[in-house]
């Protein structure tokens, strides 16, 4: 063999090495869409989840185009808050944080969450394929049988519709204004209601 077709041999395969190397990162990369009252508590939560490499805050499953806070807060929208969670399924899967969900919530306010009401507020997890609808379900279905209290789960599992990212202000919010950030979920009492429905803050294992 030449010199010539030892490179072109090598470079071959060193190419199709990348290209296997590209195809699974690009594989293992996936996005998960959940609503768990306010998004900016929602998206601490699991931007601290390792495996996860971005959570964006915004809108899902109302009947307008590109809304905006203040309509969405109005309740007029039909919009929940709500974050895509993109994450790498090689370091954490999609059980995993579907298991981690139900314990940063309380799924037992068919309202909203906490000191928040209406249907902003309220939780769903979002399905965007047949495969994430029975992750989905069997993780509810773990959680109803052996959820430590009585009252009954109320989240639905529902089909995603356009998820509309929310203005840049809303963004890591908790990292760019963390007194107010610490202030609101302390005084809106998520993390105490969490522990007395849970028997422990589970967010607080990621900080």
């Amino acid at each position: 063999m030449t010199i010539y077709n030892r490179l072109k041999q090598t470079l071959g395969l060193a190419i199709i090495g990348a290209t296997v190397l590209i195809g699974t990162s690009q594989a293992a990369t996936q996005t998960m869409i959940v609503a768990g009252g306010c998004f900016w508590c929602v998206e601490s939560d699991y931007e601290a989840v390792e495996g996860v490499s971005e959570v964006v805050s915004g809108y899902i499953g109302g009947h307008t185009q590109n809304p905006t806070y203040k309509q969405v807060s109005s309740n007029q929208t039909g919009h929940f808050e709500a974050v895509k969670i993109t994450f790498d399924d090689a370091v954490v899967s999609l059980k995993t944080l579907s298991d981690y969900y139900w314990k940063t919530i309380d799924p037992t306010d068919a309202e909203g969450q906490f000191c928040d009401k209406g249907t902003p507020y309220k939780t769903a997890m979002f399905y965007q394929s047949a495969e994430q609808k029975a992750v989905f379900e069997s993780s509810l279905e773990f959680v109803k049988t052996n959820k430590p209290f009585s009252a009954n789960i109320v989240t639905p599992i529902l089909a995603a519709t356009e998820f509309y990212p929310a203005e840049d202000y809303h963004q890591n919010y908790y990292i760019k204004n963390p007194k107010r950030y610490a202030f609101y979920r302390f005084s809106c009492r998520r993390d105490k209601k969490i522990e007395d429905l849970w028997g422990t803050v589970e967010s607080k294992k990621h900080h």
